[in-house]
């Protein structure tokens, strides 16, 4: 069952989104954060380079959890 506490927010690390649903990878990528950003937290991360924050957290959501693919599962979960 889908639990909105899951839910990738502002406030979590890059590295640690990127570990537990590797599915946001590629986005992050797109959307230009660089391997020094996976320490910061997706919103630092956001405002520094200049992005609109819901729009990240609302494509990373979609991209972990979204209707075009299943909830990533890692032995983390």
């Amino acid at each position: 069952m889908f639990r909105f506490d899951q839910l990738i927010r502002s406030d979590m690390t890059v590295r640690d989104v990127k570990q537990r649903y590797p599915s946001t990878v590629p986005l992050f990528e797109q959307f230009g954060f660089r391997m020094v950003c996976d320490d910061c937290d997706i919103g630092t991360a956001a405002r520094r380079n200049g992005l609109d924050l819901t729009e990240v957290l609302e494509a990373l959501n979609d991209a972990a959890f979204g209707p075009h693919g299943e909830k990533d599962e890692s032995p983390n979960n």
